[in-house]
């Protein structure tokens, strides 16, 4: 009788170890599906090197200059002019607004004074200033000076009432309405000066 109690008890005792390990192993498989699972997610799997070389791309679309792309030499059509008194007297500042693409001007402009519509007239001299490179996006604007001499001979002199305007490295030119006076002499035209686009005060 002793023999047989012993037996059911060893019997229940190993069941019962054979329910736990059962339980240990359910629990293991629960937790490789959770959130413990090693599995990465989509956004883990993504390689930094790509991620890099997709940034760098969108940048390099975006052009040089901050945004802008350099189309070369800026062109007469696509130049508004205006024109205005500068701060000696005599001086004539011209201003250019881009009202196209971005685009550069370095050196001097081509200015010839007109007296009236026909051929000829005054060609003014390149100053000594140095040229630097101006870069304009669309709607900005630079300038240069033009200087003629005073007219303080107590003569009449010379009404120039239009000046003829070819932007550096371009074969087109505008023609702007003016008023200045000059003296006639014989060393009015050596008088007559353009300073490049972009230099003084701007």
């Amino acid at each position: 009788m002793r023999a047989q109690k012993t037996t059911i008890a060893a019997l229940a005792l190993v069941a019962g170890l054979s329910l736990t390990a059962c339980q240990g192993t359910e629990d293991s498989a629960a937790g490789s599906d959770g959130s413990g699972s090693s599995a990465s997610s989509p956004e883990a799997s993504a390689s930094p090197t790509a991620t890099a070389t997709a940034t760098a791309t969108a940048s390099s679309d975006t052009g040089s200059s901050g945004g802008r792309v350099d189309t070369g030499p800026c062109k007469t059509a696509n130049l508004a002019f205006s024109t205005s008194h500068g701060m000696g007297e005599g001086d004539l500042m011209v201003v250019m607004k881009n009202t196209g693409d971005a685009c550069s001007l370095k050196g001097f402009p081509g200015v010839d004074l007109k007296a009236d519509d026909g051929p000829g007239g005054i060609s003014a001299l390149r100053s000594d200033r140095p040229a630097p490179t101006v870069a304009l996006g669309r709607g900005e604007e630079t300038r240069f000076t033009l200087h003629t001499p005073r007219n303080d001979t107590g003569g009449s002199g010379l009404d120039i009432v239009s000046i003829v305007v070819t932007p550096p490295n371009e074969t087109h030119s505008t023609t702007l309405p003016v008023s200045l006076n000059l003296p006639v002499s014989d060393s009015t035209e050596s008088k007559v000066t353009v300073d490049p686009v972009g230099s003084g005060k701007q």
